[in-house]
């Protein structure tokens, strides 16, 4: 019963895609490539060489510096949030500024052969100063740190808030004083907190390290409720900010910091050393002695697997073969629910599960012979990944949510056939899980469909989107319909016979659908969180390899079953002659 049945999944891209349809789709996906480089190198710029040249002659290492010496050598560096606030200019008496990544640097990257979350001010942006959404984006980063229970280490050099903007960042549900509750949480469970001061440390600034079980400072470092000029102001003292909170204070007299170091170089290597006595990761052991592989297919393919029409369909188990260890799958209950693909693979040498939407025509499951449109949810459907989602929680599997969705069946024999009711099962079941679960929109996001399987809205550790991605209630033309459906006839063509109405009516169809497909840019939902990060196609293997090991890397938080004893087996064994 310890055998997990996998079966070789995908095939050769020769098969079934033509070199003139692999052309098309990657000359097609290498614009929107092209354009998520350029953006990314933009973000990471922060605010240009000159303000790096300012840092460096202040004798530190740009964010950025800091984790590339931080990490192992050779080992990845997986963003998140990168382009929140794109696009957002803040208007300063006539002058607009930009806060590239909200002015702070969040990754997933392995340090001493450990995945850690890391928190890093970008003090080539107005001096790591925080921004409107930069505390939403930290606290986010600690919530993955929290669903792991990874090392977080924090890289502090934080003039406190952007105060020109203090009004959209102080105050609120998850304003700035949020992320300290996040300290708190992440400490009550004991997830390792580590904390370099490099420079600045002042107000909120001043708060986010304490909290950490180890605080390194360097003798350019401070750590102030209020700094010099304020207390200048206030209180008419000389003082410098070193004077009021530098490393003499806090590591000799107030205890707030644990030992002072000389220089940047030297306080990652003591972080490093930190991070290094922490637990090690189980993911070894979990593998049972299995080594990871890549797939058979490479993951590179899928840069131009997917058609540039996202109205087109693909074989959404090509994705997986692409994704899983040696393109090896169990796919469990294949007859039932066709719309959707659930079974375990190994990503990185270790068992997970997935679901995923399928494209194109599928037999209708309650009319046998018959065919409906994929990329939708039926009844079979949504209890096939209900009750496959439920036992992967069971089983302590780590779940990935690959999407690609219209949305929920609808009419009257979807709510003769109880739908809300199953729909309504599903969400309980995602909203209840205590697994990792990590989504990807592939393409489409839509309706409550984006919901039950496992949208943002639904705590997944991570939501990725590709730069295909369509976040949306509806479609941009089905919305334009919906809106102007009184001046509509039966076919949804304009009812008026009158040249100036259909003329205004065709204008206002035009410009809803032009601004919902706006609405449904990546970037867009980026900007403003509702995504986590933009990844290209090929990307996802790697990215996925890191957030399964990072699932099994801590070790007794969650109970993660040996595949004897996985309640998978007997829903297997169940529904095997259905």
């Amino acid at each position: 019963m310890a055998f997990v049945p996998l079966h070789p999944i995908g095939t050769s891209s020769d098969t079934f895609l033509e070199e003139a349809e692999k052309a098309r789709h990657a000359t097609a996906m290498a614009q929107h490539l092209g354009l998520l480089d350029e953006r990314r190198r933009r973000v990471r710029a922060g605010w240009g060489a000159e303000y790096v040249k300012r840092t460096h002659a202040k004798g530190k290492m740009t964010a950025w510096e800091r984790i590339e010496e931080l990490k192992d050598s050779g080992a990845p560096v997986h963003a998140l949030g990168t382009f929140v606030n794109w696009g957002v200019e803040f208007d300063q008496g006539g002058r607009k500024l930009e806060a590239p990544g909200a002015g702070v640097i969040t990754v997933l990257t392995r340090v001493e052969e450990r995945w850690v979350v890391v928190i890093a001010n970008d003090n080539t942006v107005a001096s790591g100063s925080w921004w409107p959404q930069s505390p939403e984006k930290i606290e986010r980063a600690q919530e993955v740190g929290l669903s792991l229970r990874i090392p977080v280490v924090y890289l502090v050099d934080c003039s406190g808030l952007f105060l020109p903007e203090q009004s959209r960042s102080f105050p609120g549900r998850y304003g700035a004083g949020h992320i300290f509750k996040k300290n708190s949480q992440l400490s009550a469970v004991g997830v390792p907190q580590i904390a370099g001061v490099f420079g600045d440390c002042i107000a909120g600034g001043g708060y986010m390290p304490i909290i950490s079980d180890r605080v390194y400072m360097t003798e350019q470092a401070y750590m102030v409720i209020a700094g010099a000029a304020l207390i200048k102001g206030a209180k008419s003292q000389k003082l410098t900010s070193l004077d009021i909170g530098g490393p003499e204070v806090h590591v000799h007299q107030s205890a707030c910091a644990d030992q002072r170091v000389p220089d940047d170089q030297a306080c990652l290597r003591a972080i490093r050393e930190e991070v290094r006595r922490t637990a090690a990761s189980g993911a070894d052991f979990r593998r049972g002695g299995v080594e990871a592989a890549p797939p058979a297919y490479p993951a590179a393919e899928l840069d131009w697997l997917f058609p540039p029409d996202h109205r087109s369909w693909y074989d959404v188990r090509e994705v997986i073969a692409r994704l899983v260890d040696r393109s090896l799958f169990w796919e469990l209950l294949p007859h039932r629910g066709q719309e959707m693909v659930v079974g375990v693979g190994r990503i990185n040498g270790l068992y997970t599960g997935i679901i995923a939407n399928v494209q194109g025509p599928v037999e209708d499951p309650e009319h046998r012979g018959k065919v409906k449109p994929g990329g939708i949810l039926y009844r079979e459907g949504i209890a096939k990944i209900s009750q496959f989602s439920r036992a992967c929680d069971s089983d302590g599997l780590p779940v990935i949510w690959l999407q690609d969705i219209s949305g929920f069946d609808i009419g009257t024999e979807a709510e003769a056939l109880g739908l809300l009711g199953y729909g309504s099962n599903l969400i309980y079941t995602n909203s209840t899980n205590r697994t990792p679960m990590f989504t990807v929109l592939l393409r489409k996001a839509s309706g409550a469909g984006y919901y039950a399987m496992s949208g943002l809205p639904y705590e997944p550790v991570l939501q990725l989107s590709t730069p295909l991605s369509r976040q949306s209630v509806m479609e941009g033309r089905t919305l334009a319909i919906a809106a102007y459906n009184t001046k509509l006839d039966d076919d949804f063509h304009i009812a008026s016979d009158d040249a100036a109405e259909r003329a205004k009516i065709e204008s206002g169809m035009a410009a809803v659908e032009e601004r919902i497909e706006g609405d449904m840019d990546p970037y867009r939902s980026a900007s403003q969180r509702d995504t986590d990060e933009i990844v290209a196609p090929g990307e996802l293997r790697a990215y996925l390899e890191c957030l399964v090991e990072a699932a099994y890397q801590a070790q007794g938080s969650r109970r993660i079953k040996n595949p004897r004893i996985w309640s998978l087996h007997d829903l297997d064994v169940l529904t095997e002659s259905v």
